[in-house]
């Protein structure tokens, strides 16, 4: 049996259905949720709600979509704080930085790593964000690549194969990239549901990713794609040929990379989402992502944290979508709605039926509305700007994963 719980006197609620509300963050004022069960049951004006077993007055807050972070490295060991503070003093950052992160990982105990990642994950449910992927990719061998997929499958709701990351100290290319694309893509692709690629000059250029990407579909996998990050190049136009969940980065687009992930939506309901990773960005000194760009040219735009030990120690979507908001020009409704429904349609979450890592089918994520998993946050402000009217505060007030109440 079932516990209902009824939220209302909300001031503003943003569903990200425009059926319910207006504009594309389906804002409605003075309104009320219905959560029963793991799932929202009801949504619309206070007036009209019906009885719940539990009231929950929201005081006039602001009440949105549980936050998707669509991207994050977070089973990893080690600290380089040193590496960050060369940077702030004007090293330039190289990927070659990953492997200081590969030497302390296989070093760490499974219980360690997810002790570590623990502590990530709950610093970003208290934050709002109440689906999370994660990648592999700081163990570059068969047995350190299916621990770190095994521990994150304990924690996440999705995990992707990320050992195209480096070719680790030591290696010969070649032979890692038959490693990758034979027994170690095969020892972990029961445990993950994508495959991603670090699609970069020090890493894997557009060969060896077009083979990484053509094994990973021929295992049946999704896959992602890391481009444009450090430089022009083809990781864009090879996740889109490849029909790739998304591409993520993109500090360095030309007119035909956006014009490619603008058109892959054009005529399909799956084209590839352009995942802007503004925490990254600003870690590392490089270009913004032309999140607004790339939304007026009809491609479709997720924000995410990159959470990671080297680029982006962060898991606050919160500055994520204030800096989308203050340095990349997106409206609020454009940020919140790419760090919710943009999130989701980058994890292949937004409709129901998807398969968590314990295979569990899941309801839809990234927006408020009968059926939908009720994965709600509220916030100790009125309206979902102050997100960005107060940069750097902690706005959250209450967080409902799967209908329980975590904060």
């Amino acid at each position: 049996m079932t516990h209902a719980i009824l939220i209302d006197n909300i001031g503003e609620l943003t569903t990200n259905d425009p059926a319910i509300g207006a504009g594309i963050g389906g804002r409605l004022s003075d309104a009320a949720v219905v959560i029963d069960g793991d799932r929202i049951a009801w949504v619309g004006p206070a007036a009209e709600a019906p009885a719940a077993d539990e009231r929950v007055d929201a005081v006039g807050r602001a009440v949105l979509p549980g936050w998707v972070d669509s991207h994050t490295h977070m089973v990893f060991a080690g600290d380089r704080t040193a590496e960050f503070e060369a940077r702030m003093a004007g090293e330039g950052y190289a990927a070659g930085g990953i492997n200081v992160t590969v030497n302390a990982t296989r070093a760490a105990s499974d219980a360690e790593l997810g002790a570590n990642l623990g502590r990530l994950v709950g610093e970003a449910l208290r934050d709002g964000t109440t689906t999370m992927e994660t990648k592999t990719g700081y163990g570059l061998t068969v047995e350190d690549e299916v621990r770190s997929a095994r521990v994150a499958a304990s924690q996440v709701d999705a995990v992707t194969f990320l050992g195209a990351h480096l070719v680790p100290a030591g290696s010969d290319p070649a032979e890692y990239l038959d490693l990758v694309t034979g027994p170690m893509l095969a020892a972990v692709a029961p445990l993950v549901s994508a495959v991603d690629v670090f699609c970069e000059t020090g890493a894997f250029d557009g060969a060896a990713t077009e083979r990484i990407l053509t094994a990973a579909t021929a295992a049946g996998l999704a896959t992602r794609v890391h481009g444009n990050q450090l430089g022009p190049g083809p990781g864009t136009q090879l996740a889109v040929a490849h029909g790739a969940l998304s591409v993520d980065h993109l500090g360095f687009l030309d007119d035909a990379d956006v014009e490619a992930l603008a058109g892959s939506w054009a005529n399909s309901a799956r084209g590839t989402v352009a995942t802007v990773l503004p925490a990254c960005d600003l870690s590392t000194r490089m270009p913004l992502a032309p999140a607004k760009r790339l939304l007026e040219a009809g491609a479709v735009v997720a924000i995410a944290s990159n959470c990671n030990p080297g680029t982006s120690y962060t898991s606050s979507m919160g500055f994520c979508v204030a800096t989308a908001v203050l340095q990349m020009g997106l409206s609020i409704q454009e940020a919140v709605r790419a760090a919710t429904l943009g999130g989701a349609v980058a994890l292949g979450m937004h409709e129901d039926g998807w398969i968590d890592p314990r295979g569990e089918e899941q309801g839809r994520v990234g927006v408020i509305a009968p059926g939908a998993r009720a994965d709600v946050q509220l916030l100790d402000a009125p309206s979902a700007t102050h997100l960005a009217y107060r940069p750097g505060m902690r706005l959250t007030h209450g967080v409902w994963k799967a209908g329980v109440r975590a904060v």
